[in-house]
This record gives C-alpha cells, structure tokens and sequence, in this order.
C-alpha cells in the first residue's frame, strides 16, 4: 500500500494500491489554530502500518507574501508529518508539484479545481469525496498517491478514467 499526502491547510492523505487502486481518502487532522493533530495522524498511520510500502508527501516551500506565523505553523505541521513516518520507519519520497502534475495528466501550474476534476475522472466511484472546493487536498493526496503507485510499479496496469481509458500516467 502506498500513501499520498498533500500537507496543506486543507490538506489530505488518500491510500493506494500498488497498482493504482484508491482505498480511502481521509482530510488530515487538524486542530483549529494549532496545525496538525500529530497523534490522530499516528493513530491512523498505525492502523496500516504493516501494510505501508512507501509514503509520497508534496514538496511544499514557503511563498511570498505569507505571514511569518503561518510560515512556522505549517512549517511545524509539515515537520510532523514527516517525523511521524520517520518514526514509524516508513520510506518517504517528497515530491514536487511540477513533476507529480504532470505525471498524472495535469498540466505543471494547473489549479486545484482542475486536480479535482482530474481525480473524479480516474475515480469516479469516488468522485463525491473531490466534489467540494474543500475536498482539493484529498484529490492532491490522491492524485500524488498514484503518481507513486505508477513509480514504484511501472508494469501496473495504469488507472482509468471515467470511460474506460488509460489515466494519462506516462504520457508524453
């Protein structure tokens, strides 16, 4: 089982199968005002530990114009997340939009409703936990999921979108 994490403020982690199958997709906790619930995050992480091949976290950095405290606080939230995996020995990739994006059919710099729409097209029995404006971290976490099935299986028979189709992993 691989797990994606998108570690933003409405940030999310979705399970996956190693060839690309979506398991659960879950917001993470967050305490309001605090950041990350990091022994809730643990508590879920241990559920399936032994199952967990590989973890995929988006390579996150700060951005101009974003308050020093908020910098810190995610910052912190983002530090936990990794120590936690850490902890619990699990592999961990970072791995930056500009190359999961792409991977996965969306175009580098794409905004997160068209991630949205991109997850509900490879899941659609899912497409009701991406249907909220909210819901784009559990997309992200999802769609970063499959990029790292796809990297750790290349042979896996790639996810299909909505008709049937490839989902548009490895195309040029």
């Amino acid at each position: 089982m691989i797990i994606g994490i998108d570690p933003g403020a409405k940030g999310a982690m979705a399970w996956m199968s190693s060839d690309g199958h979506l398991i659960a997709v879950q917001d993470l906790p967050w305490i309001k005002g605090h950041g990350l619930n990091a022994a809730s995050f643990a508590a879920w992480i241990r559920l399936r530990e032994t199952d967990i091949r590989h973890a995929f976290v988006e390579r996150v950095a700060s951005r101009p114009g974003q308050g020093v405290v908020s910098v810190f606080s995610f910052g912190m939230s983002y530090g936990q997340i990794l120590g936690v995996l850490s902890a619990l020995k699990i592999p961990v990739t970072l791995i930056a939009p500009t190359k999961w994006k792409p991977a996965v059919g969306l175009p580098t710099g794409s905004d997160k409703g068209a991630s949205r729409a991109r997850a509900s097209q490879i899941w659609p029995g899912a497409a009701d936990s991406f249907a909220r404006v909210r819901d784009d971290g559990r997309a992200e976490a999802a769609l970063i999921g499959l990029y790292g099935a796809r990297t750790l299986s290349p042979d896996a028979a790639p996810a299909r979108d909505g008709n049937g189709q490839p989902a548009g992993i490895g195309e040029k």
